[in-house]
């Protein structure tokens, strides 16, 4: 038999693209602190996005989350990032509530909070310069 370890134990994570956000729940205030940064320091629209989740959790469940989020990121870019985060903290939110109706008012939002994006970088071709650049011909 498997022990379930408790929600301060745990550690959730996002992808998107290449970048990957793991994420440390503690009880707290419901600061979010992404990579030793709080959350108010980034940009407008990062700062948005992140907030996401604890938004629609707060029109759902009525009340905000007593814990502390605690994000670090790496690989991929700023804004895969952000996105792997936002994954991070849905997944977390509803592994707390274990709610229905919060599962349903995340994927009729967005369903990415849920489920990762699965594109990818399309490789390469050998001997071509680009995934989908062809050589060019010459009549002359």
């Amino acid at each position: 038999m498997q022990k379930i370890k408790p929600i301060e134990k745990r550690i959730f994570s996002g992808a998107r693209k290449t970048a990957v956000a793991k994420l440390r729940i503690k009880p707290g205030k419901g600061d979010i602190f992404f990579n030793y940064l709080p959350h108010t320091e980034l940009g407008l629209f990062h700062k948005l996005a992140l907030l996401e989740p604890i938004r629609i959790h707060n029109q759902e469940m009525g009340e905000e989350p007593k814990y502390d989020f605690h994000i670090k990121t790496f690989s991929g870019g700023r804004e895969s990032q952000i996105e792997a985060a936002r994954l991070a903290i849905a997944k977390a939110l509803l592994e707390i509530t274990g709610s229905e109706t919060l599962k349903k008012a995340f994927i009729k939002y967005d369903r990415n909070m849920i489920v990762p994006d699965s594109r990818r970088r399309e490789p390469c071709k050998p001997g071509d310069s680009k995934a989908r650049a062809k050589r060019q011909k010459s009549f002359r």
